[in-house]
């Protein structure tokens, strides 16, 4: 008989947050447990959580769900940083913050996400890695239930937390923005905390609201349409249309600005689990995580985090397939069916090269769309755990899971994002720091004596560059003649159910 293993105790001294005190497993005892083991930047970490909403809200009277956040990079440590990540993900389970790999090396993790089950007795029970688990849990927490009502080892109780978006309520105009993509017709900013779009004037006037607020995923006009954490656009000048990557509900949308109305172009709605190169029809498709796009004459190339792959789509014929990437999470140079990549987060083009940020490889990759077709690292360690704030040439160089990239010039600005900071790369790979000094914050000012917080899109016209500011819950604007930053303000934009612009 395999002796049970009693799960070790949480560490009480650690930080932790969505609850006012420390929680220990004594407590939870005659409950089932979960312990999620994650790290912010982990795509395949995001993945999970709707399950584990789903599970949380089905058993809340018998089931306690606790994150332990093992950081993999740097940034990832600050508690601060967690709580924003808490609140952009809407995250509503207690989270220990693991210091040093404690807690992770107490329970035996490898791997980003795991899962460790916990009876109601203490016991652990299970481990689970990787993501698409939601059913076997079901039926395990079913059957911990049953088993330990027999026993009369089970404690029914809802828990009561405090939560940390009560303490800090999502109420600013703008919520986390993903991207920011400027054109002649205007600003567009991708408000990804609050699953909406909104269009201005570079002056800050606010033109269009699209979306309500709310999550979801549904057609229609701009003021009932429906979006979910919304990341990249791209802007068809020629007829008004705005692509957009809708990327927890795994779907392409197309906003039509003469006629006011948004549409589902490609992805089913449902989170595809099939990593291999395929492809079909734009609806038909299913679809994992696109994070942003750019567009090509008719087709549109689309950074797709989940399966770690570059994808493409006919706008004539609606066809959606992988343009390169074999779904390894790696960062292979070579043909376009031998590359590989790692959670790519921002695409951008010179008409010759998609330039791709390749976050969990913290690299700017090349991807040929004219022959020989090919892939390339353009600088950055090229290595899941080689990253840094280092500027310099090539492979010396060292990024922090950049998520944003722009070509303009000749050069490319790229958004540094977990070093706080943009940098400026030449086609031959030197890149050096322009804005920001490192450290988070929300500051004004010319060149390294401004500050960002996970700045994370970019976007240049004209002399300006526009960054969405992610955690600042800004949009920052640069004159690239004298690098001086600005703050935009928004003329009577409110965040969703606090006031209705009179304009609108």
């Amino acid at each position: 008989m395999i002796p049970r293993v009693r799960a070790p105790e949480l560490p009480q001294n650690y930080s932790w947050l969505n609850t006012d005190k420390p929680l220990s497993l004594k407590q939870f005892k005659g409950r089932v447990v979960i312990l999620d083991f994650w790290t912010y930047c982990c795509i395949n970490c995001l993945h999970i959580l709707p399950s584990l909403k789903y599970l949380e809200q089905k058993y809340k009277n018998s089931l306690t769900v606790i994150g332990v956040h093992s950081a993999k990079f740097d940034n990832e440590k600050e508690t601060e940083n967690i709580r924003q990540a808490i609140l952009r993900y809407d995250i509503e389970h207690p989270v220990l913050v693991d210091s040093n790999f404690r807690v992770w090396e107490e329970y035996a993790v490898r791997a980003w996400p795991t899962l460790i089950i916990i009876d109601p007795e203490g016991y652990v029970i299970g481990q689970i890695s990787g993501e698409g688990n939601r059913d076997a849990l079901d039926e395990l927490i079913q059957k911990l239930i049953q088993q330990h009502q027999q026993k009369g080892t089970i404690n029914f109780q809802e828990l009561s937390l405090i939560l940390e978006k009560q303490r800090q309520p999502l109420i600013t105009p703008l919520a986390f923005p993903g991207k920011v993509l400027a054109t002649q017709s205007g600003l567009f900013i991708v408000d990804s905390g609050h699953h909406r779009l909104v269009m201005s004037s570079f002056d800050g006037e606010i033109l269009h609201l699209i979306g309500t607020g709310k999550s979801g995923l549904t057609d229609g006009a701009f003021n009932e349409v429906q979006f979910f954490a919304p990341q990249g656009m791209a802007f068809d000048a020629e007829n008004q249309i705005l692509y957009v990557a809708d990327t927890e509900n795994h779907a392409l949308r197309r906003v039509d600005l003469k006629r006011q109305v948004v549409e589902a172009i490609a992805g089913t709605g449902e989170q595809s689990r099939n990593i291999r190169p395929h492809g079909g029809a734009g609806l038909e498709t299913a679809l994992n995580s696109p994070w942003d796009l750019v567009k090509v004459g008719n087709t549109l190339f689309i950074a797709m985090a989940g399966p770690h792959q570059i994808w493409q789509m006919d706008l004539e014929t609606s066809i959606i397939k992988t343009y390169a990437g074999t779904g390894a999470e790696a960062c292979i140079d070579g043909s376009l069916a031998e590359s590989a990549f790692a959670q790519p987060s921002g695409i951008t083009t010179d008409g010759k090269e998609l330039y791709i940020a390749d976050s969990e490889v913290s690299s700017i990759r090349s991807v040929g769309i004219v022959e020989p077709y090919q892939v390339r690292t353009v600088c950055g360690s090229g290595s899941l755990f080689g990253f840094g704030d280092v500027d310099g040439q090539g492979e010396d160089v060292r990024l922090q899971h950049c998520l944003g990239v722009e070509y303009a010039q000749n050069f490319l600005w790229v958004a540094d994002t977990y070093n706080h900071k943009i940098k400026l790369v030449s086609s031959s790979g030197n890149c050096q720091t322009v804005l920001g000094d490192g450290s988070a914050g929300l500051q004004d000012g010319q060149g390294k004596n401004s500050r960002f917080f996970e700045p994370s899109g970019l976007s240049a016209i004209a002399s300006f560059l526009y960054i969405a500011d992610t955690n600042n819950h800004a949009i920052r604007r640069v004159d690239l003649n004298t690098l001086e930053v600005t703050t935009l303000e928004f003329i009577g934009l409110c965040a969703p159910d606090v006031c209705i612009p009179s304009n609108l």
